[in-house]
């Protein structure tokens, strides 16, 4: 069950889903950047079934640390912490589903809230995530919040038969500030 609480960032909030977020979601629709960011196979892209979304809608509702992100009312992507309890740690994961604002700070922002939350709320000492090498976008938004590459793990995604590398960044609780 998820539990995350409500936070209101100005322009931005992150919350709990909502049914409405399923048609939000249709209505961008599956886009090809997003697909590939994310190491999916971009041949033959279709548009979400109902039934696709209302999976991505129960996974959110399931994740016990996972938000929506909503602007003007609408959905516009979703973030999680993976909280790994035994060692103090989480995974993080963002997307932002609206390719109209890609690269206009909104990732940048959620990341630090959630980091925030993260480190002062849950009192996390890790926070890691991995990122497809060819994603400078979103490598330079981790930077920028405080993440230190740690490695790569070379040829980790085959998308469309070609082989990608992940890069292995983390930040830890005295690393971070606000």
């Amino acid at each position: 069950m998820n539990t995350a609480p409500y936070i209101d960032c100005g322009d931005l909030i992150l919350r709990l889903p909502q049914e409405s977020d399923i048609a939000d979601r249709l209505k961008l629709g599956r886009s090809y950047e997003f697909v590939k960011m994310c190491g999916g196979s971009t041949e033959g892209i279709l548009p979400f079934t109902e039934n696709e979304l209302r999976g991505w809608y129960e996974s959110i509702c399931k994740t016990p640390c996972a938000w929506v992100i909503e602007l003007n009312g609408s959905c516009i992507g979703s973030v999680s912490l993976t909280v790994h309890k035994d060692d103090n740690k989480a995974t993080y994961a963002i997307g932002i589903y609206d390719e109209a604002l890609f690269g206009k700070g909104y990732g940048t922002k959620v990341t630090r809230v959630v980091l925030k939350y993260a480190f002062y709320t849950l009192l996390l000492h890790r926070v890691d995530l991995r990122v497809l090498e060819f994603n400078t976008r979103a490598i330079r938004c981790y930077e920028k919040c405080g993440f230190i590459r740690e490695g790569i793990l070379r040829d980790g995604a085959c998308i469309d038969g070609e082989y990608y590398s992940d890069v292995m960044m983390s930040i830890l609780e005295d690393e971070y500030i606000v």
